[in-house]
């Protein structure tokens, strides 16, 4: 069943921050005195469009306290910048960490917004001598700009795309070593994490990371949890998504429901 008819499509996140954090998270507000798994990530665990997303499929499961921890279109920098953050997973029994992108977070070609890292502040000067010929003035977000720079500049696009792979491992790092307690890494896509495949475009969800930079930080947690969504809950789109007409291409391009159920359901077996 579709929702996208469903009054006025809005659906309530109950949207909270957790102590002095400036990030919004999905709510309700959930009391962290106790024992409590966080999930850390951006839209897909934030769950856009998702009456429950797999955080809340999991805690219904297994009676655990699961917290969303998802801030849409967060990168690794949301996290790692922010003291609340960092405190709230030192505290966590056990914490699970989406993997994302290595595009949407600063790094010595670019800026990004410290708690919305899809948007592009501004190029730093190394930027701009690499890619004299662009204007960066005529960008707002980081998949538009690197998209252009791909189709503008392939031969100077690989440089940046490299300095990104190795600016997330290390950021990625950074973030694991603060963490005492047990952390898994949540790989949620459409494919599986393979080697780095040498194309010039941005390519699937999560941007640029292959198995070799997860390889780097295997050591580090528990474990890597891959969620590959399989053709058929693919193929029921957005069934059970709530949006109005106006966000329905933006909720085609987000995984589904039966995506969510299929991530939840490995993750209780993975968890437990």
């Amino acid at each position: 069943m579709s929702y996208e008819k469903m009054g006025n499509g809005a659906l309530d996140y109950m949207p909270c921050r957790y102590g002095d954090s400036r990030l919004i998270f999905r709510g309700p507000e959930r009391d962290l005195d106790g024992d409590y798994t966080l999930f850390v990530g951006g839209t897909e665990t934030y769950g856009k469009f998702l009456l429950s997303p797999f955080p809340a499929l999991v805690e219904e499961a297994t009676g655990t306290t699961c917290v969303n921890y998802g801030c849409i279109n967060a990168g690794v920098d949301a996290f790692l910048s922010d003291a609340t953050s960092l405190e709230i997973m030192r505290n966590a029994k056990t914490v699970v960490i989406q993997v994302m992108g290595a595009h949407n977070m600063s790094n010595r070609f670019y800026r990004v917004h410290p708690r919305r890292n899809d948007r592009f502040l501004d190029a730093s000067s190394v930027m701009k001598t690499v890619f004299r010929d662009i204007d960066f003035t005529e960008f707002h977000f980081t998949r538009h700009m690197l998209g252009t720079l791909c189709a503008r500049a392939p031969d100077r696009y690989s440089m940046l795309r490299d300095e990104l792979k190795q600016a997330w491992v290390a950021r990625m790092r950074l973030l694991l070593n603060s963490i005492p307690g047990r952390t898994y890494l949540l790989w949620f896509s459409t494919q599986a994490p393979g080697g780095d495949p040498g194309f010039l475009g941005l390519g699937p969800d999560p941007v640029f990371v292959d198995r070799a930079m997860l390889d780097v930080l295997q050591p580090l947690v528990e474990d890597v949890i891959e969620v590959v969504v399989s053709p058929d809950a693919l193929e029921k789109g957005t069934d059970g998504m709530v949006f109005s007409d106006m966000e329905k291409v933006a909720a085609r391009r987000l995984l589904g429901a039966a995506a969510h159920q299929e991530a939840a359901d490995v993750l209780i077996k993975r968890l437990q």
